[in-house]
């Protein structure tokens, strides 16, 4: 038979190995999440002289999600989400985020200004 302060420690080891595990269920769900879903949706962007790292592609998400854009230049420039009037300036080799609720639908243009670049389209259905 199990003495009394083994069967606790048992319980408060089960206990706290469950807590962690929800901890990191539920934070894992936030980062990348699928369009529909509440969580948020990151998109990474990296430009290198006048390459764009994904190439620029059409990321879809759902009406209501929050979008964040980190977008990394090795120039001096403004990157701009057209249609929710979002800009951030960029600073050489210093990543800069843009975040927000996309409630509006519909497709719209991320790119920079002073190099012309497209660095991606947000179709938000």
């Amino acid at each position: 038979m199990t003495s009394a302060p083994a069967r606790r420690r048992s319980f408060f080891a089960a206990l706290v190995f469950g807590v962690v595990l929800l901890m990191a269920t539920a934070c894992g769900t936030s980062s990348a999440s699928a369009p529909g879903a509440a969580g948020v949706k990151d998109i990474a962007v990296t430009i290198t002289g006048r390459d764009v790292s994904p190439p620029p592609g059409r990321v879809e998400v759902a009406k209501g999600q929050t979008v964040r854009i980190t977008v990394t230049g090795d120039v001096a420039d403004v990157t701009h989400v057209h249609g929710y009037d979002k800009k951030v300036n960029l600073l050489p080799h210093l990543p800069v985020k843009i975040e927000f609720v996309a409630d509006q639908t519909g497709l719209f243009e991320v790119e920079t200004h002073g190099t012309g670049l497209q660095l991606c389209q947000l179709l938000v259905r």
